[in-house]
């Protein structure tokens, strides 16, 4: 395997900023029946309204519109664009529920059987449940599952490995020292995480991938850092909203000022948290965890979850280009005496649109986001 595909070369870059990407921008038969025919990432997205005053919803898509990836057309334009801006590659949420069922699946699978777009990836395993939020007369939020996330064991992971292994072997896979990446968003739910890592690196070298893989565990805290690598991960990432959300709870004022809000805008806001993002971008990255080799910076534009939550969970305003250079700095100074394997930074994310975390063009701020890596990665001399 190799990642000659990308005109970034490994040993000469700043680092290699690998991009999420959501492949929920196209209907599928569950999401039909759950939420309506049609439904789409742009559903959520489009009924969006603004909470509060200056808050920036909806959010509309500039150069590609509201696209719909069954279109090849389409993902070749996402990677050009990426690739100019300096985004080494992308990491598709990859689906699967245990017993061989998964979702989204499509276009992942059309960018890999069609060879196209030439451009590097590699998977992130999104295990967690689905689960929809239904409010009852009295305003008390329940969860309903709409598919369980499940753990059948040993055969049920040798058949994941199987669905997977054509990609682990495509030259576009994004490798360290020849080992494929391969993210699991929460392990945590997973019990046995350190049976199923020992699986598939004895898959992967008994199916030619010698080195076996390079497993990335994202986590909400530092705090699992040393069980996580015990666990058999060769690195961790912090989900920055995690940092930031643990960090604002142990302020007072910040929970005054929410009782003042709730009192100012009714109970349905009680939820609702708002930070500026020139406070929490102080907290995106911790320059002495993700200055350790096994430890991937994650930069973030921006973060609105209200597209999918309504009037609850966090939202992150004020964000512009120039303060998401801080961000992106912040976090080339965490990798730069990392050897040049591992300076690897996640960009999140591409296209998280209904999170309000993407980088790709709206009609605001147009490509003002993706300039700011375009410039760094391949002008700017910050070191």
């Amino acid at each position: 395997m190799s990642d000659a595909i990308s005109d970034i070369n490994v040993n000469n870059t700043k680092a290699r900023i690998i991009a999420f990407y959501l492949p929920q921008y196209h209907p599928i038969t569950e999401n039909n029946e759950w939420w309506g025919k049609g439904f789409t990432e742009w559903t959520n997205v489009g009924r969006a309204k603004p909470l509060f005053k200056g808050h920036y919803q909806p959010r509309v898509p500039a150069d590609l519109g509201y696209y719909d990836l069954r279109i090849a057309e389409i993902r070749e334009e996402q990677a050009i664009m990426a690739k100019n801006a300096g985004i080494y590659g992308f990491c598709y949420w990859h689906y699967w529920f245990g017993n061989g069922k998964r979702l989204l699946e499509k276009p992942f699978n059309e960018v890999l059987d069609s060879g196209k777009p030439e451009y590097p990836f590699c998977l992130g395993w999104a295990n967690e449940s689905w689960e929809a939020k239904v409010w009852n007369a009295n305003d008390v939020i329940k969860n309903k599952v709409l598919i369980e996330q499940k753990y059948p064991g040993k055969a049920d992971n040798e058949i994941h490995f199987y669905q997977l292994l054509k990609a682990f072997k495509d030259n576009r896979y994004i490798t360290v020292d020849k080992k494929p990446i391969f993210l699991i968003y929460k392990p945590e739910l997973y019990k046995n995480i350190d049976l199923f890592i020992k699986e598939w690196n004895e898959l992967a070298v008994k199916n030619g991938i010698d080195s076996g893989l390079y497993f990335v565990a994202h986590t909400s805290s530092f705090i699992n850092y040393d069980l996580l690598i015990k666990c058999g991960f060769n690195a961790v990432t912090v989900n920055p909203i995690s940092r930031v959300i643990n960090h604002y709870n142990t302020l007072q004022f910040l929970k005054i000022y929410n009782i003042l809000r709730r009192l100012i805008f009714g109970p349905c806001y009680k939820k609702l948290t708002v930070i500026k993002y020139s406070d929490a971008i102080n907290y995106f990255i911790n320059l002495n965890e993700d200055s350790l080799d096994n430890v991937i910076p994650t930069i973030i534009p921006n973060w609105d979850h209200s597209p999918r939550s309504g009037k609850n969970g966090l939202i992150l305003i004020d964000s512009t280009p120039k303060l998401f250079e801080k961000c992106v700095n912040n976090a080339l100074q965490c990798v730069r005496y990392k050897p040049h394997e591992n300076k690897i930074i996640f960009l999140k994310s591409w296209n998280e649109w209904a999170e309000g975390n993407y980088i790709e063009p709206d009609i605001i701020f147009g490509h003002q986001y993706l300039d700011v890596i375009k410039n760094i990665i391949f002008h700017k001399n910050i070191f």
